[in-house]
């Protein structure tokens, strides 16, 4: 395992993003960017990652030093709204490049209205194989950042008819990620379809943490729980040795272990890798593992080395947690390209910390588009339906 591994200077990370990331004021104009261009042929399907799940309108409150009390009333530093569930991780993917489909089940109220638009006109993830539903409001969370983590508070109800239904109308992709713990019944037609399918998993609630809950790993490319999760699973005591216990199940396993960093195993590669987090300050943490997952993805499908596939994860997720609001706190090309700029400029200007940094990144240069790209949106205060049309 290599130990020249680095962390990245928080005063040089993510906070030199300005908000609206790759747009200058005598740019040329924006254009989006495939990292997999050149690598694409025709005879490759319509998508590169298909999801299937839950969408949430997400009300997001950040800037709070405490949880208020009973009877309590906290004014809040910040507030967002954006869709959230899997659409967190669907416009993580989108944003990075790849051609993303969901299928998901929308209500017929506003918040669906402003979602729907949202994933398919700003987002460009297809939503072709998703329903909208007549009478069926959206379910709704409010999630709360303080204290370096997030508590929510959740409303909504089952669909009308399952997602699985839905499924098999989607265009065919290279990659599924889902949900060990949601649907699992068209997961063995899509492996035998040739869609790679990457497998994440949620905390136990009932705390039995059965081994038999893995058992649909066996179509699965890949896992990539956290840390805990996957302790807890393997009923072993760090997550070295549950990554190790993980990779006999599955080509590629990932253990995130938050601010402690990420361990891989790559079968297919031979591949054994450790990775630190970068130490940044974090606004807000939804969605972070989400965006990890996402670079992980694009890196597998680039056919990047180990390391570098853990390194470009870190580095997008770090990037995520300096903005709030989950699905759209995902960078997009432009943030990444300004911090790794910013990174290239420091390090010319003698700093060692930066040019040490540079040096483990280098595999940037081959991934970052030369041109501006197009600017995402954050998440805003309301979903302002008039002013975004009048934009």
């Amino acid at each position: 395992m290599d130990d020249g591994e680095t962390t990245i200077p928080a005063d040089r990370a993510a906070s030199a993003v300005p908000p609206r990331a790759g747009i200058t004021p005598d740019a040329a104009p924006e254009r989006d960017w495939d990292p997999l261009a050149s690598t694409r042929t025709p005879a490759d399907p319509p998508l590169d990652v298909l999801l299937s799940g839950t969408v949430f309108f997400d009300l997001v409150f950040t800037g709070l030093a405490r949880m208020p009390r009973p009877g309590e009333e906290l004014w809040s530093e910040g507030m967002g709204s954006c869709p959230g569930g899997i659409a967190n991780l669907a416009t993580a993917t989108a944003r990075l490049g790849l051609r993303t489909g969901l299928v998901a089940g929308f209500g017929d109220d506003a918040y669906a209205d402003w979602m729907w638009d949202t994933l398919s006109h700003d987002e460009g993830i297809d939503l072709s194989a998703s329903r909208r539903f007549a009478g069926f409001h959206s379910s709704l969370t409010v999630s709360i950042a303080t204290d370096g983590d997030r508590a929510m508070v959740t409303h909504g109800h089952p669909l009308p008819e399952p997602l699985s239904d839905l499924v098999g109308g989607a265009p065919r992709a290279r990659v599924a990620i889902v949900d060990l713990a949601g649907e699992t019944s068209w997961w063995a037609q899509l492996a035998a379809q040739g869609t790679r399918i990457i497998a994440d998993i949620g905390y136990d609630e009932t705390e039995r943490w059965d081994p038999a809950d893995l058992a649909p790993l066996a179509h699965c490319h890949a896992f990539t729980p956290n840390a805990v999760e996957a302790m807890r699973y393997t009923r072993t005591e760090t997550p070295d040795r549950a990554v190790r216990a993980l990779a006999e199940r599955v080509p590629l396993a990932v253990v995130t272990d938050g601010a402690s960093g990420s361990y891989a195993i790559d079968a297919t590669t031979g591949e054994e890798a450790y990775c630190p987090a970068v130490p940044v300050t974090a606004l807000d943490t939804t969605g972070a593992g989400d965006v990890f997952t996402a670079a992980i993805t694009l890196g597998t499908l680039a056919e990047q080395p180990l390391h570098d596939r853990l390194k470009f994860a870190s580095l997008c997720s770090a990037l995520a947690v300096q903005q709030f609001g989950g699905s759209l706190a995902a960078p997009g090309w432009g943030d990444i390209s300004d911090w790794w700029r910013c990174m290239t400029r420091t390090a010319d200007e003698g700093d060692l910390r930066a040019a040490y940094t540079r040096d483990r990144y280098r595999f940037l240069d081959d991934l970052v588009p030369d041109h501006p790209v197009q600017g995402r949106r954050r998440a805003q205060g309301t979903f302002a339906l008039r002013s975004d049309a009048g934009a």
